[in-house]
């Protein structure tokens, strides 16, 4: 009768005989990453400018949307960028300054961090618009 100790080492010996000198792990499969999504609304006045922080939490594509603007068929400036919490700053990377709605602004982070989009008049608005955005990142 084999002990414990007298298995262990047969398994070893058996193992270390085997045509594969390293011994198969089991893997994970892979998971793709997980879009999250942001949206973000609010109101723009003649000559105003509004910015809203996001956290992206791995590199890969983002993208921003105009998903809607009122009035229909205003005109705004749409960005993404960096963003600084200490001075509570969009520093712009994209922009679009012609933007209606349904634009979309697309990029990449390559670093996980803290960004924002960004919208703005560029002389187009007449009186207050609405807007909505929703950025999809990683």
């Amino acid at each position: 009768m084999l002990g414990p100790a007298s298995a262990l080492v047969a398994t070893l010996f058996a193992t270390a005989c085997s045509n594969n000198p390293f011994p198969t792990l089991p893997t994970e499969p892979a998971v793709p990453p997980t879009v999250i999504t942001d949206t973000f609304e609010g109101q723009l006045t003649v000559n105003g400018a509004a910015s809203h922080p996001f956290v992206v939490t791995r590199a890969g594509s983002l993208s921003a949307t105009l998903t809607a603007i009122e009035p229909e068929g205003a005109i705004i400036g749409v960005s993404l960028g960096t963003w600084n919490s200490g001075t509570n700053s969009c520093t712009l990377i994209i922009t679009n300054d012609l933007a209606p709605g349904g634009a979309v602004l697309v990029g990449t982070a390559s670093v996980a961090g803290n960004f924002c989009v960004r919208v703005n008049d560029v002389g187009k608005l007449t009186a207050t618009a609405g807007y909505l955005l929703t950025v999809a990142h990683y």
